[in-house]
């Protein structure tokens, strides 16, 4: 019933009758349906979070994102904005918004910057891919593309395998692309350590997929801007952004040092 809701509550939001009446074989109405799902869990400090925020903010006020926005073979988008932690908390901030030009990017931006920043518990990155999914889902796949964009500063502690969650959300034709935030702790934590080859192999995947890591908080707008933007256009050649790994990396990291912290404390 929930879900029924959320969906008779996304076509009001995207215009009413944008999908009523579409033959099958028309047109994608849309370039990209971007789900925007950033990572609010403990772990992230008070910095990140106000870094991450006013980045995205400023990205959809940028006139070089509403240029790439305006290039696109509609020029129309759909952006979601997911705030997520444990396996259980994920809240949508912004509701599925259609941008098909300057006014409309300000005023997701301006909806964004009005509300409050809160800070949460486990990390899941497979609960939050499982949730964009459900929300591309009912936006349905009148688009392009379906992208979701994962923001974090550490490996998955909570929920399923996020492997496995990565490939059925990629089997549907879902791309999920990633932006891992290396600064704020110290660089030689286990958090830090890894972190973009962890999300390289084990989070992103789909057409064009990609990373690009954070390293240095003053870059904070400009990459976000620059990953939304790639996003927007859909560009394949994307080698100077990938992030080989030397070795496969072990998807449940962060599962393993969750249950070694718990049997740690539970030593007299």
């Amino acid at each position: 019933m929930l879900r029924r809701f959320r969906c008779m509550f996304t076509c009001l939001v995207l215009g009413v009758g944008f999908f009523v009446g579409t033959p099958v074989s028309a047109e994608p109405q849309l370039d990209l349906a971007l789900v925007l799902a950033v990572d609010v869990s403990s772990s992230m400090e008070a910095e990140e979070q106000g870094l991450q925020r006013a980045g995205f903010v400023e990205a959809f006020r940028s006139s070089l994102v509403h240029e790439a926005i305006r290039s696109g073979t509609t020029g129309r988008i759909a952006v979601t904005y997911v705030e997520w932690s444990g396996a259980k908390d994920q809240a949508v901030l912004v509701p599925w918004t259609l941008i098909d030009g300057p006014e409309k990017a300000k005023a997701f931006a301006a909806s964004l910057a009005s509300r409050s920043v809160r800070q949460a518990g486990m990390t899941s990155i497979s609960g939050v891919i499982d949730f964009s999914r459900d929300l591309l889902n009912d936006l349905g796949r009148d688009t392009a593309r379906r992208v979701i964009d994962i923001s974090g500063d550490g490996p998955n502690n909570d929920g399923r395998k996020v492997a496995l969650a990565r490939d059925e959300a990629v089997a549907e034709g879902i791309t999920i692309n990633g932006l891992p935030i290396m600064f704020g702790r110290s660089q030689n934590s286990p958090e830090m350590d890894g972190l973009d080859a962890y999300y390289r192999e084990c989070v992103i995947g789909g057409s064009g997929s990609f990373v690009i890591p954070l390293h240095d908080p003053e870059q904070f707008a400009m990459v976000i801007r620059t990953k939304i933007m790639r996003e927007v256009a859909g560009i394949e050649d994307r080698e100077s952004l990938l992030i080989p790994a030397q070795s496969r990396m072990n998807c449940v990291t962060g599962e393993k040092r969750k249950d070694d912290d718990l049997n740690v404390q539970k030593q007299p």
